[in-house]
């Protein structure tokens, strides 16, 4: 239609690294790509996750704290507050009568693959659950049954919490204690044990509706600025050689 012009459509970018989760919601122009807000992992220690940043349940704890962060900055935060109470069955955003629509954004997944379980889908419940509006189906999250074609609630919410995370916990310190002791190092030193993961979790969910805003980090300035040493020209090279030679002559004299 012509009353389409410059309306974009948005994606909702969700990238991995090894240490870090990215989500960003982007729009194209001709100039490029273009962010309209994003949220990372390593954001988590200031809602209580303070551990396990590139986990399942961090990539759904990023994914919502985009989607609050969007919804904020676009002043439909009160009208679309998503699924606060969650119970691990498939919801998408529906729109509110007399007033504006949900905003929408699609899922880009970039390279990652699109197996049942990807954490790229864990973004994706978070904002959906955040309140944006991500068009999806239930056939790629943990607990869908693809026999059946039905989605084990209480398997999804125990992901969304870090269950899996604490049941390997509690198998794994049962079987290798010294390999537990290894293998999450990080949580023994936090003084995160299996028990309080859900806990942590929900506290964080919590955490980031009450204030989904961007807190830039204070950088660290060194007391003394380092000076950068002035080159020398081609006539200084050649004194500085000449007063080398001197200083060796004199030296030698000297002996």
């Amino acid at each position: 239609a012509k009353n389409k012009y410059n309306s974009p459509k948005y994606r909702l970018v969700v990238r991995f690294t090894n240490t870090d989760i990215i989500c960003q919601i982007v729009y194209a122009k001709i100039q490029g790509d273009v962010v309209l807000a994003a949220a990372y992992s390593h954001e988590l220690p200031r809602y209580g996750v303070k551990v396990g940043l590139t986990n399942w349940s961090a990539a759904y704890a990023t994914g919502l704290l985009v989607a609050r962060r969007v919804l904020t900055k676009l002043g439909l935060a009160d009208k679309y507050e998503g699924f606060p109470e969650i119970d691990g069955s498939a919801q998408e955003v529906e729109a509110i009568e007399d007033g504006p629509r949900p905003f929408k954004a699609f899922l880009d997944v970039g390279l990652k693959r699109t197996t049942t379980g990807s954490k790229v889908f864990a973004a994706m419940k978070g904002a959906s659950d955040g309140g944006v509006f991500v068009p999806h189906s239930e056939t790629r999250f943990p607990g869908y049954d693809a026999e059946s074609k039905e989605l084990d609630a209480d398997t999804l919410r125990d992901y969304i919490f870090g269950g899996h995370v604490a049941e390997y916990m509690r198998s794994l310190k049962e079987e290798d204690e010294e390999r537990y002791n290894s293998q999450f190092s990080r949580f023994i030193k936090a003084g995160v044990a299996a028990d309080d993961l859900e806990d942590m979790y929900a506290a964080a969910h919590k955490a980031i509706r009450a204030d989904p805003s961007f807190k830039p980090t204070e950088k660290k300035v060194d007391a003394k600025p380092r000076r950068l040493q002035t080159p020398l020209n081609a006539k200084q090279r050649k004194d500085r050689v000449r007063q080398k030679i001197e200083a060796f002559k004199r030296a030698q004299a000297q002996q």
